[in-house]
């Protein structure tokens, strides 16, 4: 089944790394591929530590709208590089749960390639969950979803000028 966290709110990945918390409780392996994010945050700790695998980018590229056509193109081949490793691990891994985390936002954001995500998402086998988070979802998704969750901002520190704090936003 295709899971979608999306939405303006504070919750996507950790709904998303809730899920994964549950399913190694009952023994799945978990494929966890990070897209756009690049900075430490303290989940990625906790999922290793649960024994998931962790797919993502060390390269610090900045916000995507602040980049120029080169790094856009870095940030590209970073993100296909991603999907491809993550499809590799499930091919190895054979993953009950695999979270294509912030994979939306790569997609809107013309980093990650739309019919690469389509034929990643027709190839995985029957009884492994998706999840993707990040936003906006395409209509094409939204229809072959199962679950689809919206996280709707009310309030946020940030909107103060309070930055991500370790342990509660990363």
């Amino acid at each position: 089944m295709i899971h979608i966290y999306t939405g303006d709110g504070k919750g996507k990945t950790t709904a998303a790394v809730g899920l994964a918390v549950r399913a190694a409780g009952n023994n799945k392996k978990i494929v966890f591929a990070q897209f756009i994010k690049s900075m430490p945050s303290g989940e990625l700790i906790s999922l290793e530590k649960l024994g998931v695998v962790i797919i993502r980018s060390e390269l610090r590229l900045g916000f995507t709208f602040l980049m120029d056509e080169k790094t856009k193109t870095l940030c590209r081949k970073e993100q296909r590089r991603i999907l491809e490793n993550a499809a590799a691990a499930v091919q190895k891994e054979k993953p009950g749960l695999i979270i294509l985390d912030e994979a939306l936002d790569a997609l809107n954001a013309a980093m990650l390639d739309e019919d690469a995500l389509r034929s990643f998402i027709q190839t995985l086998p029957a009884d492994c969950e998706l999840v993707l988070t990040g936003r906006p979802v395409p209509e094409w998704l939204a229809d072959i979803a199962d679950y689809y969750s919206q996280i709707k901002k009310i309030k946020h520190p940030f909107d103060k000028g309070v930055k991500a704090r370790d342990g509660i936003e990363r």
